[in-house]
């Protein structure tokens, strides 16, 4: 039984993370709020909330007693019971496949969304476009006023892709991983990051002393870990918690 405990600014980032971690959707699991988010008085006595997830164990199907095959009667045509017991087989199958949710439904359901929140920022215009390779499904927004989607360093991007992945694996039928994208802004922040990355190098070796980066999402500090593993004069690591984790880079002497 796989089980984590798992902290996040909301219960629901937290959840979402926790999904994330354990590549499964929320309906396959069960979730124990152990303890909910605090904003605290002027930043004193704020708490982060707290879950606990498990993943459900699948139900194991219990095999059928055998049944000793019935001898047709002398009137009744052999192979004729079988033929209607298959296509009821096949009605049955084709109802569950109906009923179960689509990767589809949670393509459309996730544009759905998104659309929803642009037009409350005064978006009216938004055009979404996707592509979708294994368990990753990528979204692209286009808009006269996409640098409100984008936000500053990315972050309203970031916070709308956290989102959408709650939405997508919501009707998912396997977990997805969603990534938003505007104007390119992931492949650009992706050069910055490894150009801030050797300058930071640089500059931990000339100095002789580690130094960090401002908190960034798990997949930004991937970046910069990527851009600096050939590199052999320093160590880098991952410090906090979320959504405070920040990267280090430390010269190695």
């Amino acid at each position: 039984m796989k089980q984590i405990t798992q902290t996040g600014t909301t219960v629901e980032n937290a959840i979402s993370a926790a999904l994330e971690k354990l590549q499964v959707t929320r309906e396959e699991v069960s979730i124990i709020i152990i303890q909910e988010e605090k904003k605290g008085f002027f930043g004193f006595g704020a708490k982060e909330a707290e879950v606990e997830v498990t993943v459900n164990k699948p139900e194991l199907k219990t095999p059928k007693n055998e049944v000793e095959p019935e001898i047709p009667a002398v009137n009744e045509i052999p192979g004729e019971k079988t033929v209607e017991k298959e296509g009821e087989e096949e009605a049955t199958a084709d109802v569950q496949e109906k009923s179960r949710p689509s990767n589809d439904q949670a393509i459309e359901e996730t544009k759905k969304y998104l659309q929803s929140v642009a037009k409350e920022m005064g978006i009216e215009d938004l055009s979404i476009s996707h592509t979708v390779k294994g368990k990753q499904a990528s979204f692209y927004l286009e808009s006269e006023k996409v640098a409100m989607l984008i936000g500053k360093r990315g972050h309203t991007l970031n916070s709308l892709q956290q989102l959408a992945q709650l939405v997508a694996n919501k009707y998912a039928n396997h977990f997805m991983m969603v990534e938003l994208d505007a104007e390119n802004y992931r492949e650009r922040r992706q050069e910055t990051l490894e150009q801030l990355a050797d300058r930071m190098a640089d500059k931990a070796i000339r100095t002789g002393s580690r130094v960090q980066f401002e908190p960034m999402p798990s997949y930004e500090r991937k970046v910069i870990h990527q851009a600096l593993s050939r590199r052999l004069d320093i160590d880098t690591y991952s410090e906090g918690k979320d959504p405070n984790r920040y990267l280090v880079i430390e010269p190695l002497r």
